[in-house]
């Protein structure tokens, strides 16, 4: 406890501390001194034995909480997670693992990782890892933490299999070294397109976009690069700087950041000669597109490089540092705002101004302001990143939300890869009338619970036309018939929303039998983003007529 109490103290609290005005520093100092004195009478006096660290823990963690959710506390213990964001590896068996209910699955094994090629699958029920039962009030953070471990020893796994007569599995499995590929797949298409994926910004991203690059611009059918940021949540700002300079001249300006203190503000500009300063350039993105994501797109529409494509993105315009804490812990601090080439901070929530629930308040749109891109385009802080182009999405609906988060998707998968051991072709493979079928048929309408909308908001009108004295027996015969009419019919729904639904069913089948690079490749066939941005790059006028406006 005196170990956590110190980490308080010397890492953030006294911080506050030395930066306060003399009235702040005797509240807080009061303060702090009936915050030990707390802790002291519990350790003492309470009635129970205490678990003092995780009691500290979890008092570090509202701490934090009242701050922002990207301040974060690391103890030595429980470093992986930081450690992997940065270096883009981890030792362990290389599989994502899930909680349904009270039990822990497997949700994915990583392509070419230790879980895959010892036998694990997707479904996978992990009943004991080495010893150790996995109970039902067992956390997932506690079931990964058991799998991880030095490379080049053993784990136990034992398993429950669905859909199989021989459900209960050993594995043994060396642990190695999983490493996190930033870039699942490159490539150029018939229509001379070439195309990048990105999924994170780690220590390889730069080299590996820059290979990426280097060999697209061989192609001499090259007409136009899509860097696809989707879903990207961000990682290393220095490597966002690096990716941007594959693309603008030597010595542009990328993004400043500033601290508390204005001489602490920094200058980050490309170092390196552009590899492709002139090819036609669309960048993907949606509202996952995040920090360093944002960056580089913010940086290349403020640079008039690049044609942004997609949604609105997140909105981070938070800049985080790691900082020492006694015994071997470290801090994950937000030090920083960072400003893209236009000056303009795309940061969406302002933590320092909260709303009386407690949320972040979220900057108005009529509190924003106007910037101009290097030839003059207007574009806006405040809010993320704004594409250029915005493509029109689909409207989910319950049905297709419970078809995912109640795992009618993942159990067909699992069912149907039970009864395909055999593999498929990633160039052929498509989700017939029999898979579409099987499907409907494997659903339990009984079981199957959404919220059927129409039948919701006519039960609304009824209850307010009871309220306001409009009732009778007329209007009731009325609303009867229209009850009637709009029924709920789960089949039918089914049929309504097919394509969505082949849509999901055909990516959670590639999970059990195709590589990350075929899946990416397999999913532009049915990419809207991707088209729109192949539209534009394969018309010059166009693309210019965008980025001189």
């Amino acid at each position: 406890m005196k170990r956590i109490i110190s980490i308080l103290s010397a890492a953030f609290l006294l911080s506050l501390f030395c930066t306060a005005s003399v009235k702040q520093k005797e509240d807080f100092s009061r303060k702090l001194q009936i915050f030990n004195s707390i802790v002291k009478e519990l350790q003492t006096n309470y009635v129970d034995t205490l678990k003092a660290g995780e009691i500290m823990d979890r008092t570090i963690d509202a701490l934090l909480y009242q701050i922002d959710p990207y301040t974060e506390y690391y103890p030595s213990s429980n470093q992986d997670e930081i450690l992997s964001i940065s270096s883009g590896q981890y030792a362990g068996i290389g599989s994502f693992i899930v909680k349904r209910g009270n039990k822990v699955l497997i949700s994915e094994p990583q392509w070419n990782s230790p879980a895959r090629k010892s036998g694990l699958k997707a479904g996978d029920v992990i009943l004991k890892v080495n010893s150790d039962t996995v109970l039902p009030n067992t956390e997932i953070g506690d079931v990964s933490k058991r799998l991880r471990g030095q490379a080049g020893t053993e784990v136990v796994v034992k398993v429950k299999r669905p859909y199989v007569e021989d459900s209960l599995l050993t594995f043994n499995i060396i642990r190695d070294n999983i490493k996190v590929e930033p870039m699942p797949y490159f490539g150029i298409d018939s229509t001379g397109i070439g195309y990048i994926r990105l999924t994170t910004f780690n220590e390889s991203s730069a080299r590996r976009v820059k290979h990426a690059v280097t060999e697209l611009m061989r192609d001499p059918e090259l007409k136009g690069i899509v860097l696809d940021l989707r879903n990207n949540g961000g990682g290393l700002l220095e490597s966002a700087v690096q990716i941007v300079g594959n693309f603008v001249k030597k010595g542009t300006e990328v993004l400043r950041t500033r601290g508390r203190n204005p001489k602490d503000e920094k200058i980050y500009k490309t170092t390196q000669n552009p590899i492709a300063p002139e090819i036609p350039l669309a960048v993907l993105v949606d509202n996952g597109t995040a920090s360093a994501s944002e960056i580089v797109s913010g940086a290349l529409q403020d640079l008039d490089r690049a044609v942004i494509i997609g949604d609105r993105t997140f909105g981070k315009g938070l800049v985080q540092t790691t900082r020492p804490l006694p015994f071997g812990d470290i801090l994950k601090i937000t030090t920083g705002r960072y400003y893209i080439p236009s000056g303009r901070l795309i940061q969406v929530l302002d933590y320092s101004h909260r709303n009386p629930d407690g949320s972040p308040a979220r900057v108005p749109d009529s509190l924003t302001h106007e910037f101009k891109t290097r030839i003059g385009r207007t574009v806006r802080d405040g809010g993320g990143i704004a594409p250029d182009i915005i493509v029109e999405r689909k409207e989910a609906n319950r049905l297709l939300y419970n078809i995912l988060s109640d795992f009618w998707a993942f159990d067909f998968a699992n069912k149907f890869a039970a009864e395909h051991p055999d593999s498929l072709d990633a160039e052929t493979f498509v989700v017939t009338d029999e898979i579409f079928q099987n499907f409907k048929e494997s659903i339990d309408p009984q079981r199957f619970k959404y919220d059927k909308q129409c039948e919701s908001g006519l039960e609304i009108l009824r209850q307010a036309a009871k309220t306001e004295g409009y009732m009778t027996d007329s209007v009731s015969a009325q609303f009867d018939i229209l009850a009637a009419l709009l029924k709920h019919d789960l089949e039918n729904d089914l049929d309504i929303n097919r394509s969505a639904i082949e849509d999901i069913i055909d990516e959670e089948i590639s999970q059990r039998y195709f590589s990350d690079s075929a899946r990416v490749k397999r999913s532009l066939r049915k990419d809207d983003d991707y088209e729109a941005a192949k539209k534009v790059l394969l018309d010059p006028k166009r693309y210019s007529e965008i980025l001189s406006k």
